[in-house]
């Protein structure tokens, strides 16, 4: 399928963002989709799995959470491999961002593209970006009627907002696929908001035997192709019941 490809700029509080955005070419209603990128930022791999979304009949957009670093910060593995201090700056910049602020930047994405209260989106979410599909869920119920998070991080903690607190009351469908082998957020971090969410009939957990954290990327050490797989078909089924 033929794509239109775009990066567009955003005006937040803190400056321009960078918005990757694909969809298909020619005219037609496509269901919207947000992604939250995960920790190594907005490289090629994000732009391989938003065009791939795309292709399959959907209109993506993925901020650049990243953006008060920079503009389209993103590191391979080879990055890594070449500096070992490349994974303390992902850290760093991990640790700077915050609810509020990603929601700021989600807000800034919809504006952005004129998506209006009335339309139902979806929203995926790697690493990281699944708190971020969490809360943008509780915030925006009405809106974001479906979600995705894969190889989740954050998902509980002992602040007194941790997701894990209200994820009883999540109304949308979300789909969570993770790994058993998963060594940076293993299943016993998030067993608090898995234990939440366990009675909610439109909430699914799928644990794949030997994943690790990451399994999306080809190429990537920890890719995982029948995790990758089986999350991919998983979501965009759930996306074409619910949108």
């Amino acid at each position: 399928m033929e794509l239109i490809e775009d990066i567009v700029d955003g005006s937040t509080d803190d400056g321009a963002m960078a918005i990757l955005r694909k969809r298909p070419a020619g005219k037609g209603d496509w269901p919207k989709i947000v992604i939250f990128h995960d920790g190594p930022g907005m490289r090629p791999a994000t732009h391989e799995f938003a065009a791939k979304l795309a292709s399959t009949g959907y209109d993506v957009a993925v901020p650049d959470l990243f953006h008060r670093h920079g503009r389209m910060i993103g590191f391979e593995p080879a990055d890594r491999e070449a500096d070992p201090t490349v994974a303390d700056r992902i850290w760093a910049m991990i640790a700077s961002l915050t609810d509020d602020g990603i929601q700021h930047d989600l807000d800034v994405t919809l504006e952005t593209f004129e998506i209006t209260p009335t339309d139902r989106l979806g929203t995926i979410g790697f690493c990281l970006g699944a708190r971020a599909v969490f809360r943008t869920m509780m915030r925006l119920p009405d809106q974001f009627v479906a979600g995705a998070m894969w190889h989740p991080s954050f998902l509980a903690d002992d602040d007194t907002d941790s997701p894990h607190l209200t994820a009883n009351q999540l109304k949308g469908d979300l789909f969570i696929g993770i790994g058993d082998a998963d060594n940076v957020q293993p299943i016993s971090l998030h067993r608090r908001f898995f234990d939440a969410v366990e009675p909610l009939e439109h909430v699914d957990v799928e644990v794949f035997d030997g994943a690790d954290h990451g399994f999306t990327w080809p190429g990537y050490p920890t890719y995982d192709a029948h995790a990758a797989s089986r999350c991919f078909e998983r979501t965009t089924a759930m996306f074409g019941h619910v949108l």
